[in-house]
């Protein structure tokens, strides 16, 4: 019987699944890698969504009775650009940014090394670990930028367009202190926790019945092709 050969689809599924498995200086650079890939697909979103997000936080503001009847998004956002022109919908874009960068990098980078943690220590990795290591990822990710999502809650509060992230980082420590910065982490943590485990843990399972269909698949091509 002739030699069968590797594929490149096999290649491709063995370095995929083992990417760990090219030495020290492959393991740093595939975890730069895959830092980098999430943070900038999760900065590039929150920059497209991120009037959205403003409309967001002023309707969650309102408060029935203070200005008038509550209003919906659309005269929200005519009334914005009226007064405050359409850079106010890119208020707080700076530290949005820049915790996008942090938090979406981190949460993300994050649950590999736990689920492989958790797989080397009880030598499983199913739904209930991944879920688990999706909520410590997310809940540490939110929990060293919090500073930054409440900077960016407050600019976009904030109807003065001429105070920057500097002057507001200021503003909230003279008049708070330090501990302003840290308000609702923990709120955010559990939010943030319970979001990851379930995004990370069904994509997470959904990949691994698409490349375990994909390798029977070809499994079966292969010895059909060798007959």
């Amino acid at each position: 019987m002739a030699a069968t050969s590797s594929s490149p689809s096999s290649a491709f599924l063995e370095r995929f699944r083992n990417p760990k498995n090219q030495g020290s200086d492959g393991r740093l650079l595939y975890a730069f890698q895959y830092f980098a890939t999430n943070a900038t697909a999760v900065t590039v979103s929150v920059s497209l969504t991120h009037p959205l997000d403003v409309l967001k936080i002023r309707l969650q503001m309102q408060r029935a009775g203070q200005r008038g009847p509550l209003i919906g998004m659309g005269k929200l956002c005519g009334k914005i650009v009226k007064i405050e022109g359409p850079v106010a919908l890119c208020s707080g874009l700076a530290p949005a940014m820049v915790r996008s960068l942090l938090c979406g990098g981190l949460r993300l980078s994050l649950y590999e090394p736990c689920k492989s943690f958790a797989d080397s220590v009880f030598g499983s990795a199913n739904i209930f670990v991944k879920l688990v290591s999706g909520t410590i990822s997310g809940a540490i990710a939110t929990a060293v930028t919090n500073p930054v999502d409440v900077l960016k809650v407050r600019m976009q509060m904030n109807m003065n367009p001429h105070r920057g992230p500097v002057g507001e980082l200021r503003q909230i420590i003279s008049e708070e202190g330090l501990k302003g910065l840290w308000k609702g982490v923990g709120t955010s943590m559990t939010r943030a926790g319970a979001l990851t485990a379930s995004q990370l843990a069904t994509y997470d399972e959904s990949k691994q019945i698409k490349l375990h269909s994909w390798s029977c698949w070809n499994s079966r091509n292969g010895a059909y092709g060798h007959r």
